[in-house]
């Protein structure tokens, strides 16, 4: 495809569809239009492409090589193509589209974030938008923010990537924690656990963090890895692990007597959460009504908060 045609945008628009509902039969509902319908326009923007997008028979629907490539320039697209009507909305001093946003999981109950205010401010407004959230690992939050799928994302990023800006917001401290029916829950308040019986106990560790948590455990190895931390605190609950979670949200539980903290004044860390955004790139409209607002609330939230 040498160029392309309004056409090829309407194509695109039924292959997003297709793979977000992860195929045609599924697809129907959404694009209000029969599967052989769909079936024909799938295999028009193949043929324009000079490409075989998916897979569909007995097995499922799957996407090829080709095809994953192609949804993922199609997410850029719509982005770009977006960006365009904010900014020529914008001229109209009017702030209408989509903004993409990413966040780290389990961070609602922090109080200390931002986030939940600045939307409440940043739709308030009035403005004809619409939020997309997307939750995923600090990685593929950066990966996607560099390849323009995600305005910006929230999170701790323990590895600055090139191309990206990272504007601190806040910290996040965390402690060692374990569960009711793990050894350590009975000496959890004692001062003088030793390391040793800390390093001797089955670690869970967060794979973003992995060399961390082990160096402040002094152990060698890890007997569980996970990526989020639900995944992390149903180890912790088993009773069977030990390992960091955010103070915020261990609270229920040790609140509850479902966990401890260990050693609270030896183990855990402050995390710096930062907003990220591409570096260099031109910020479309939204994003900098967005960026203002979730700054505003940043700063009021230190006035009231000092500490954090």
């Amino acid at each position: 495809m040498t160029q392309l045609q309004d056409v090829d945008l309407k194509l695109l628009r039924v292959f997003m569809a297709v793979v977000r509902c992860g195929g045609f039969s599924a697809a129907q509902a959404s694009l209000n239009v029969s599967q052989s319908t769909i079936s024909e326009q799938m295999t028009t923007l193949e043929t324009r492409l000079g490409l075989k997008l998916c897979e569909r028979g007995r097995g499922g629907f799957r996407l090829t090589e080709h095809g994953i490539a192609t949804y993922e320039a199609a997410q850029r697209l719509q982005i770009a193509v977006e960006a365009f009507c904010m900014d020529t909305d914008a001229l109209k001093k009017h702030i209408s589209g989509k903004l993409y946003l990413g966040t780290i999981d389990n961070t609602v109950s922090d109080k200390t974030s931002p986030l939940p205010h600045a939307l409440q401010k940043f739709v308030s407004r009035g403005h004809d938008v619409h939020v997309d959230v997307y939750v995923g690992s600090p990685a593929e939050l950066e990966e996607r923010v560099l390849d323009g799928r995600l305005h910006i994302a929230i999170g701790h990023f323990p590895i600055h990537v090139p191309g990206l800006r990272y504007d601190e917001l806040y910290v996040e401290p965390d402690g060692l924690y374990c569960g009711k029916g793990n050894p350590l829950y009975a000496r959890a308040f004692d001062a003088d656990v030793s390391s040793e019986a800390i390093a001797e106990s089955r670690i869970v560790a967060r794979g973003y963090f992995q060399q961390h948590d082990l160096r402040m455990l002094s152990a060698s190895k890890a007997a569980a890895t996970v990526d989020n931390v639900e995944a992390q605190a149903i180890l912790i609950l088993s009773g069977a692990y030990v390992g960091f979670l955010p103070n915020h949200y261990a609270s229920k539980w040790v609140e509850s007597g479902d966990m401890r903290r260990i050693c609270a004044g030896r183990f855990g860390g402050d995390w710096p959460f930062c907003a990220i955004t591409r570096r260099g790139a031109s910020m479309p409209s939204i994003l900098k009504v967005f960026m203002a607002d979730l700054q505003a609330c940043q700063e009021t939230l230190r006035s009231t908060c000092p500490d954090n």
